[in-house]
């Protein structure tokens, strides 16, 4: 059965009339009354009366209307959706602690601003389990530390970020004579980037603190049980640039740029949007 045919009944049943249907549809009344014929003939079943003021229909015609009015209901629900599918809806988003710190609340103003539409699901974790997600399907795009290595991820965006050797304003008596180093957990690229450095500097002995929360990161350096390395942005954001001593590491000795990626077989429909935002 066509769509067209049922497009056509739809019409002269709603406008109980063949004249004022073919005014509705833009077309010919001699083209209306043969594409009804044209369905009756199809069902084997006859549609409508024909009456001196009009047309009625019939027990049968009754019982398709119905039918026929939700088949094209649906039939412009997905002509709408597929009209606009390059439009994105939704945006599964997942972000490291540290870019949540710096970048995740700029991001979501944009969006919200330049997609008011859209929705968005935020979730915050560290590199390997927002990219065992990515992977998995559970997110469209991911802020993570470093350039995607899986060969089913790619790039979308790049950030850079100026990191900060920081350090106590005052060595701390108490504190061991061996050098620590304050890290989110042994596996956060700024923990990695501190190690890189202090081998850089000749430093190999060192102890490791784990605290998870960088507010708190920055307040141990300050109480002088530990050094660490993290963006500017954070030390700025939480108000410990004049309350630590801070040195810029060069980029050419540990360089950890904020990435946007994605999988390359589920690429955002904002995609190109997303390329050129800048944070």
């Amino acid at each position: 059965m066509e769509s067209n045919l049922l497009r056509v009944f739809v019409a002269v049943a709603e406008k109980k009339s063949i004249t004022l249907a073919s005014k509705r549809l833009k077309v010919s009344q001699t083209n209306v009354s043969l594409r009804i014929k044209h369905l009756e003939e199809n069902l084997g079943y006859k549609l409508f009366h024909r009456v001196p003021k009009g047309i009625i229909l019939t027990k049968e015609g009754t019982i398709l209307l119905p039918l026929a009015q939700e088949v094209i209901k649906k039939l412009h629900a997905a002509q709408s959706i597929m009209k606009n599918i390059h439009v994105e809806n939704s945006l599964i988003v997942a972000s490291t602690f540290s870019n949540a710190c710096m970048r995740l609340v700029p991001f979501v103003k944009q969006i919200t601003k330049d997609f008011p539409s859209m929705k968005m699901e935020l979730i915050t974790n560290n590199t390997l389990p927002i990219t065992k997600l990515l992977l998995d399907y559970k997110v469209d795009i991911a802020f993570v530390n470093h350039e995607p290595e899986h060969d089913d991820l790619m790039l979308l965006n790049t950030f850079s970020n100026k990191l900060l050797l920081i350090e106590p304003l005052k060595v701390n008596e108490k504190a061991t004579e061996k050098k620590t180093i304050i890290a989110h957990e042994k596996t956060c690229a700024f923990f990695n980037g501190m190690k890189q450095y202090y081998e850089y500097l000749g430093i190999n002995d060192y102890e490791v603190l784990e605290i998870s929360d960088s507010e708190l990161m920055l307040a141990y350096v300050e109480l002088g049980l530990g050094s660490t390395l993290l963006p500017r942005l954070i030390v700025e954001k939480f108000g410990y640039l004049d309350k630590v001593k801070t040195t810029v590491i060069p980029s050419s000795i540990v360089d950890i740029p904020t990435c946007l990626i994605c999988r390359k077989d589920n690429i955002s429909k904002i995609n190109t949007y997303l390329k050129k935002m800048v944070l």
